[in-house]
């Protein structure tokens, strides 16, 4: 297993569009098992492929206290199920540092396979449904700032940056926090 980097906003390669896994091979099976480490490395709770530079239909969580419950979503699809919305405190590993609140539907429907290839079919609240949805805006392309005014999105741009500059005096690749 391998400690991925992790691209920060406002990296262009985060705009990119991630496509469909075809196969459950072994390719596959080690970025999974990749991506987990270097979420749990990061402090991270969900963590999509886009975010390491892979723009496959890739995401994997672990919403547990001892991180012993890892999930994977491989193409996954997310479909509202009521139109309530909720604020949430959100965080991101590409946006170091910078937590704002986003309003996303309170109940979801994911679809998608799990890392053995088999269906996962269940209907979701609380964290699991507003990180689900946070990982799929990153599989089209979004990043949870783009929610924010133009005001905190270069606020966002500035304290990544300087996130970044401390960082690299310190030595550290991979950032510490959720």
């Amino acid at each position: 297993m391998a400690l991925l980097p992790i691209l920060s906003y406002p990296d262009p390669r985060l705009r990119t569009i991630a496509e469909p896994i075809k196969e459950v091979n072994d390719e596959i099976k080690t970025l999974i098992k990749d991506m987990i480490e270097t979420m749990y490395d990061a402090q991270g709770i969900g963590l999509a492929a886009t975010q390491v530079d892979r723009h496959v239909q890739l995401i994997v969580m672990d919403l547990s206290e001892d991180k012993s419950e890892p999930m994977v979503f491989i193409n996954p699809k997310v479909t509202p199920l009521v139109e309530e919305k909720e604020p949430y405190e959100e965080g991101c590993l590409s946006v170091p540092d910078v937590y704002d609140k986003v309003e996303r539907p309170k109940k979801v429907r994911i679809e998608a396979l799990d890392e053995n290839g088999e269906s996962i079919d269940k209907e979701v609240e609380g964290l699991l449904a507003v990180c689900i949805q946070h990982e799929m805006d990153h599989l089209n392309g979004v990043i949870f700032v783009d929610y924010l005014s133009r005001l905190k999105q270069t606020r966002a741009r500035d304290k990544v940056r300087k996130v970044l500059k401390i960082r690299e005096k310190q030595g550290e690749t991979q950032p510490s926090n959720a």
